[in-house]
């Protein structure tokens, strides 16, 4: 059986942890699959296919926007003889970030991250949440099969977007263990929050609740980890603004904070606070979205419009630290890789049951 993940969305050098994740998949398929696979990747990625067959579908200069560069994928795959040479071979296809590039005269599977464009569209600008409306809900309509990283997201996906339930399937991430892992460094009196700056990722809340923290711990800090952080202008004393960090860098991070505190609104999976907790460190998390059925009892949950609650969860989170370690460290270890891979590799056999495996 020969299988196809097209990772052509991919734009080089972007931080996102859909990016991040469609890579791990690709490299746990290398490590523990057992069909035949190929892999469509931009060209210029080196990286994520490790050992797998690839092939590079190359992107002009200046193609611009992510629209106009899945386009010109579009384009340049239609009339590349080797791609489709390869994708004529395809038993499945899979759009492992959603948009449906190349295609195949194949079963389609399509992982759907979330539905935030459609749960809480004023938090996407509009030109995304057009094409996100344009592109990735037709992809889902069309798929044959449809993953998602949560029972949150699949019931809004069932709700908001009309889908059949038995097309609908969850299969969560796993954990890159060979970064995020206990170690030997002390903790620091700061907190942590690893996200980019967008408007969903609640900021200024938690700024307002780290005043109230810093009127009785006037040494604490928060440290900012994440792209685009500059979009949050002057920072309140205490704030420390990171910007991007290598992966073992924020690993670091993880083994050193005192607390992980994540008050974003709105996540279809939220991968952090379990990075976190692999590493050993206690949790305050958002109680929206997804975050309740990621942590799952390990990690203390506030309303996140509410900053004195968030405060206070802080304090509950430092005081209960070592018991929340060691929830968190095996609330994490139930997420892995191999396992994720393993549960792609069922849910493509059952697309083709016909094909020989490999």
């Amino acid at each position: 059986m020969r299988v196809g993940i097209s990772l052509l969305p991919l734009a080089p050098g972007e931080p996102g942890r859909s990016g991040t994740s469609a890579r791990q998949l690709v490299r746990a398929l290398g490590a523990v699959g057992t069909l035949e696979y190929v892999v469509f990747v931009p060209a210029q990625e080196h990286d994520p296919v490790d050992g797998l067959p690839a092939v590079g579908v190359p992107e002009p200069r200046d193609s611009g926007s992510r629209p106009v560069r899945l386009a010109t994928y579009a384009v340049t795959a239609f009339r590349s003889r080797r791609v489709q040479a390869h994708a004529g071979t395809l038993d499945v296809l899979h759009y492992a970030l959603t948009s449906p590039v190349p295609r195949a005269d194949a079963p389609t599977v399509v992982t759907l991250h979330d539905s935030q464009h459609r749960v809480v569209p004023e938090s996407v600008e509009p030109s995304r949440r057009s094409f996100r409306r344009a592109e990735h809900d037709a992809a889902v309509h069309e798929a044959d099969a449809i993953v998602v990283p949560s029972e949150f997201v699949r019931e809004r996906a069932l709700e908001l977007l009309g889908l059949g339930s038995g097309r609908v399937h969850v299969i969560p991430p796993g954990i890159n263990r060979t970064l995020f892992h206990p170690g030997g460094e002390e903790r620091e009196p700061f907190l942590l929050y690893p996200a980019r700056a967008w408007p969903h990722k609640n900021h200024a809340r938690l700024f307002d609740a780290f005043a109230i923290l810093r009127k009785d711990r006037p040494k604490l800090r928060l440290v900012l980890a994440g792209d685009g952080l500059d979009r949050l202008g002057p920072l309140p004393d205490g704030v420390e603004r990171w910007g991007v960090v290598a992966p073992a860098e924020l690993a670091s991070l993880y083994r050193r904070a005192a607390c992980v505190v994540y008050p974003s609104l709105y996540e279809g999976f939220a991968l952090p606070p379990l990075e976190a907790m692999a590493c050993g460190c206690p949790v305050a998390a958002s109680d929206a979205a997804a975050i309740p059925e990621v942590c799952d009892g390990t990690a203390v949950l506030f309303d996140p419009l509410d900053p004195e609650a968030m405060a206070q969860a802080i304090l509950e989170t430092d005081e209960r630290r070592e018991e929340l370690r060691e929830l968190g460290l095996e609330r994490a270890a139930a997420f892995t890789w191999e396992a994720s891979a393993r549960r792609h590799e069922g849910l493509y056999r059952s697309l083709a049951p016909a094909a020989t495996p490999v």
